[in-house]
């Protein structure tokens, strides 16, 4: 036990000053210049195009977070955890931290976070003037950006995900809200007889077809632009939904499996890939970030079973994959394949 004063220990849980500061680097790319040489006040306020003085009392500040340290020359220099902030490194969480991308904009709604309690709404709209995917889908710029940072959120399921059980038996993979596609891609490509469709909104359906033919799988997988509110391409064996219905209420959420339902083959199922909140101990954030967001939440085995049967279909298995994601498979109602109940695969 510390022997630190109560205050002091709450300053450092709520403290906004350190987060904010390293946020605002992250923005201006500090990391980047130092990186490429601009390591004098003068030199590193010139690249970000940022007053000097100010600068100066930022960059006090991030020495002591132990984000950069100064030289006896005076120059900046990166520390480890400063390194994690270049946008060159495997690591980097920069593009999670810039405010001006479509993750941190939304992490300053968090600043009306009182108001998401007290109504148990989203106050996106209330900050920024309209719903967070009303602007990031009206934007190509925020667009491009949320598929990339989630892209790179599934790198680490991924080779869960292409080792989850046999494949081999899937002819034809449709990935509902799919974005850049990488998911997709990833298991048809180790899979030599599937092919694959990815449905989304026009943008992100047109990037993922010229991927597709990018990365020589233009003959295998296609793109359809529209919506999972609407019909979907019918007859796959396994309609994927990653990190799709976090982002709505149960009433969408439910609409959106029913809509997989409908396009089911008879012996195919619907893999739901996002984190439970009784599985995985490290999702609590992210659903308070739905609730601030979107008026979305994270669900348990219980509730996602609940979905579930609302569309027509019946929880067959659950498999925790680390990295704050389970994957959620169901089988139509009619299917009359015994389901293993919620707790399958834990």
């Amino acid at each position: 036990m510390t022997d630190a004063p109560w205050s002091t220990l709450l300053m450092e849980k709520t403290d906004l000053i350190t987060p904010m500061a390293i946020r605002v680097a992250a923005t201006l790319r500090l990391a980047d210049h130092i990186a490429a040489g601009a390591t004098s006040p003068e030199a590193l306020a010139a690249q970000a195009s940022v007053q000097p003085a100010a600068l100066h009392r930022l960059m006090c500040h991030r020495v002591g977070a132990g984000v950069v340290r100064l030289t006896e020359s005076g120059a900046y220099e990166l520390t480890e955890l400063g390194e994690q902030l270049r946008e060159d490194n495997p690591t980097s969480g920069r593009a999670w931290l810039d405010i001006d991308g479509p993750i941190g904009r939304g992490d300053l709604a968090f600043f009306q976070l009182l108001e998401s309690v007290r109504t148990g709404e989203s106050v996106y709209a209330s900050v920024y003037g309209q719903g967070f995917w009303e602007e990031v889908n009206a934007d190509p710029e925020l667009s491009a950006t949320f598929d990339d940072r989630m892209a790179a959120s599934m790198e680490w399921v991924l080779p869960a995900l292409v080792a989850h059980g046999d494949w081999s038996k899937v002819r034809h993979l449709v990935d509902v809200g799919g974005g850049s596609g990488t998911l997709l891609a990833a298991v048809v490509e180790n899979w030599p007889g599937m092919r694959g469709t990815l449905v989304d909104l026009p943008g992100p359906a047109s990037a993922a077809a010229q991927s597709f033919t990018d990365i020589g799988l233009g003959d295998r997988c296609t793109a359809v632009a529209g919506s999972f509110f609407d019909e979907l391409p019918r007859d796959g064996d396994v309609y994927l939904l990653s990190n799709v219905l976090l982002n709505w209420d149960d009433t969408q959420a439910i609409n959106i499996l029913s809509r997989c339902a409908e396009a089911l083959a008879a012996d195919g199922r619907v893999m739901v890939l996002e984190g439970l909140l009784d599985v995985q101990s490290d999702v609590t954030e992210l659903d308070l970030r739905m609730l601030v967001y979107l008026n979305g939440r994270m669900r348990t085995r219980q509730e996602m079973q609940k979905l579930g049967a609302a569309a027509g279909l019946k929880l067959d298995a659950v498999t925790d994959f680390g990295h704050a994601r389970s994957l959620v498979e169901f089988v139509p109602v009619a299917s009359g394949r015994e389901s293993a109940g919620p707790d399958a695969g834990n």
